[in-house]
């Protein structure tokens, strides 16, 4: 994960086409992904701004964002959290999480193009490699963003801004639910994936991602998996310019 290395003080400034709050939100979307962020964990305004070294009103622009998109909470003169969802919450998330996947395998199906479908290799090559030099965090990462590149070349930017709250959420479900050993096998079934879409094969395609889908609800069971809730460890990697 790329880091920042440097923050401006004024609002307007960019770091290249990003704004600030761009920046920051990116940080905590990534943390969700990789579950370095567990569910329940508050989100201070203050620590968090002096992590990023930028001012309250851009942490809150970013929380605002991770609001709209339900993975963090916005509690009125409670501060922000990170979204714990219930049992009932989950089982809801997963059913749209299949919705939404028949129909972003569908499109992509017609519209990926072969550099697309190169894109798509290259993001399982590097998941893959995560995993086996054991940097699970960064494996999950890669997964959840294979699932958002399907979501791009679908071009339905709806279902795209869906499908990304979808994964962040799933990604809190799994991080509290999932037991048993934590073996993956996510990029052997991401590659039959894309061997289908090349084939534009739409029936495999969504059968395959049902199945997928399958595996990751299996895992799920009422206990939690604990993460670490210091946002200063978890955004160690970011330097702060004061």
């Amino acid at each position: 994960m790329s880091q920042i290395s440097e923050l401006k003080k004024s609002d307007t400034k960019r770091d290249g086409k990003k704004t600030q709050d761009d920046i920051v939100y990116a940080h905590i979307f990534d943390a969700i992904l990789e579950q370095r962020l567990s569910p329940g964990t508050k989100l201070n305004e203050e620590s968090l701004g002096e992590i990023f070294g930028v001012s309250r009103t851009i942490i809150r622009r970013a929380l605002s964002r991770l609001g709209y998109e339900q993975v963090v909470v916005l509690r009125p003169n409670r501060g922000a959290v990170v979204a714990c969802p219930t049992i009932e919450e989950a089982r809801q998330i997963v059913f749209a999480r299949r919705v939404v996947e028949k129909a972003v395998m569908e499109l992509v199906c017609d519209n990926a193009q072969k550099k697309q479908l190169e894109q798509l290799r290259q993001m399982v090559r590097d998941e893959q490699a995560c995993f086996d030099r054991g940097d699970r965090g960064a494996g999950i990462r890669l997964s959840g963003e294979f699932h958002l590149l399907l979501a791009e070349i679908a071009n339905n930017p709806p279902l795209l801004s869906f499908q990304r709250s979808l994964v962040s959420l799933c990604s809190l479900i799994i991080a509290q639910y999932e037991s048993g050993a934590k073996s993956h096998c996510s990029y052997d079934e991401h590659f039959e994936l894309i061997d289908a879409i090349a084939g534009k094969d739409k029936p495999r395609a969504v059968s395959l991602m049902m199945h997928h889908l399958d595996h990751i609800e299996e895992k799920l069971s009422l206990d939690d998996e604990i993460a670490t809730d210091d946002l200063k460890a978890i955004f160690s990697h970011v330097r702060n310019p004061r």
